[in-house]
């Protein structure tokens, strides 16, 4: 069985800063129509063919987690990974969300396994970029 695209749904608190931050931050392409404010709702993003990101505003995402509790900002039970073709890519990417206002978690950098940098989106959400060392 396949399942495309798969999506992935995050908490945020604020709809506007949350588009700001994956739009011109990351450069994601939203999908779907737009409602009162100018911003597609439910607010998705594609980050590839087979992957989207929807956004759902903190109060509403009971309905899809029922009785478990959203974790609160700063605790996180997973890491987004991007992939890059090189460590010029990952610092490129790692910068815009800086200027759109991440935290840099980690600077990117030459790991043993690779090249690698994190960062935490405006709703603490951690993202790492990683590239395969240059040779």
């Amino acid at each position: 069985m396949t399942f495309v695209p798969v999506i992935i749904s995050l908490p945020i608190a604020d709809r506007p800063t949350s588009h700001r931050f994956y739009r011109d931050g990351l450069g994601l392409e939203t999908v779907g129509e737009l409602a009162d404010d100018g911003i597609p709702e439910p607010l998705q993003f594609v980050v590839n063919d087979g992957l989207r990101l929807m956004l759902i505003p903190t109060g509403g995402f009971g309905w899809v987690i029922g009785r478990h509790e959203v974790a609160p900002r700063g605790q996180s039970e997973c890491v987004l990974s991007l992939s890059v073709a090189s460590p010029a890519d990952a610092d490129a990417i790692v910068g815009r969300a800086r200027a759109a206002g991440a935290e840099v978690v980690t600077e990117p950098a030459a790991q043993p396994w690779g090249y690698a940098g994190a960062f935490a989106d405006p709703d603490g959400h951690l993202w790492m970029v990683s590239a395969e060392p240059e040779s």
